[in-house]
């Protein structure tokens, strides 16, 4: 393992008005997401959308890696390029999702473990030599009566360290993403105190595990209520509450954190990473990593067809450039309505 050139990649995820793109829905994400646009989900239409965003060098001008799905990483855009070639020439990092996703976890009802890690080694040797530099593994805890248990969040946690420890081996970049849902009814201090605790134990696993801090990404949720909660918060109290977690639980060492949207709305999660730069006088860089919160609107805006290609483009690089600016604590809903 080479710990500087880790520590360059991450550095470079993290650059000052720009973040990462996550691209990495798998099949079945992605065939609701164009159910909802009226477009069939096949190779060619998965490939020819993805391509549309890595082809727009206004927005990818906003965008410091891609993360990708394994379909996605071997394809080639309509004149045979390499799609991750595209990213390199765009000034991004390619990156690769390869987690397996979840499945009930045994004696605990209601929760799940990430499964992947067998053969984990060997893909992502054949990852690197496509091109991949970072890599992403998800850990879902959820909120409701009597979970998440300490089970889940160990398990989960152990995963997660085991995943980093083999990527960093693999020099790659690991984006560790333990997300605590917003799915439930609980409140804002409730997701404080299950994400201090799901933290702790990731980073505790981290050390045992010897991952290099150094060389890896966090990739957390914010501090939010539930979306069915009866009590909403502010965008300051969500800023301050989740930047004060995250001092108390995320060392100096790691070069940077990159949230997730976690079914916020693309304004919500623009405006909270505002508010969480704007603070200022932080250990590490934050950032986004969006996917739904970058893509919604250029996904609506394109629609599946060529002659939307230029509307679903311009829609992308507005999305980023407001995540950018966020990323900066630049960023104003005026902009948002200005632009509109």
């Amino acid at each position: 393992m080479n710990l500087s050139d880790l520590n360059d990649v991450a550095v470079a995820m993290v650059t000052p008005g720009k973040g990462i793109l996550a691209a990495d829905e798998s099949t079945g994400t992605i065939k609701k997401r164009f159910d909802a646009i009226k477009v069939e989900s096949t190779e060619e239409s998965r490939r020819d959308y993805r391509e549309m965003l890595f082809r727009s060098a206004e927005g990818m001008s906003y965008i410091s890696g891609v993360i990708l799905y394994d379909e996605t990483i071997w394809q080639h855009g309509k004149d045979g390029t390499p799609l991750i070639k595209l990213i390199e020439q765009a000034g991004s990092i390619p990156g690769i999702k390869v987690d397996e996703g979840t499945h009930p976890l045994p004696f605990c009802p209601g929760e799940t473990i990430t499964t992947g890690l067998d053969r984990l080694a060997d893909r992502l040797t054949k990852y690197y030599a496509q091109g991949a530099r970072f890599a992403k593994w998800r850990a879902v805890i959820d909120i409701g009566n009597d979970i998440p248990s300490m089970t889940a969040i160990h398990v989960n946690a152990h995963a997660l360290a085991r995943y980093a420890a083999l990527c960093q081996e693999a020099q790659i970049v690991p984006i560790v993403e333990p997300e605590v849902l917003m799915d439930g009814d609980h409140n804002i201090d409730r997701c404080y105190e299950v994400t201090r605790r799901v933290l702790n134990e990731v980073f505790r696993e981290l050390r045992v595990q010897r991952v290099a801090l150094e060389g890896m990404i966090l990739k957390p949720n914010m501090v939010v209520p539930g979306k069915k909660s009866m009590k909403q918060a502010s965008v300051q109290e969500v800023a301050e509450k989740t930047v004060r977690l995250l001092k108390e639980c995320v060392p100096a060492a790691v070069p940077g954190i990159a949230f997730l949207s976690g079914g916020q709305s693309d304004e919500e999660a623009t405006a909270h990473l505002d508010a969480m730069n704007r603070i200022g006088h932080l250990p590490w860089r934050l950032t986004f990593s969006y996917g739904r919160a970058l893509q919604a609107t250029p996904q609506k805006a394109w629609s599946g067809k060529a002659e939307n290609l230029a509307a679903g483009q311009r829609a992308f690089a507005h999305r980023a450039h407001m995540n950018g600016l966020a990323s900066l604590g630049q960023w104003a809903a005026e902009l948002e309505r200005k632009a509109a």
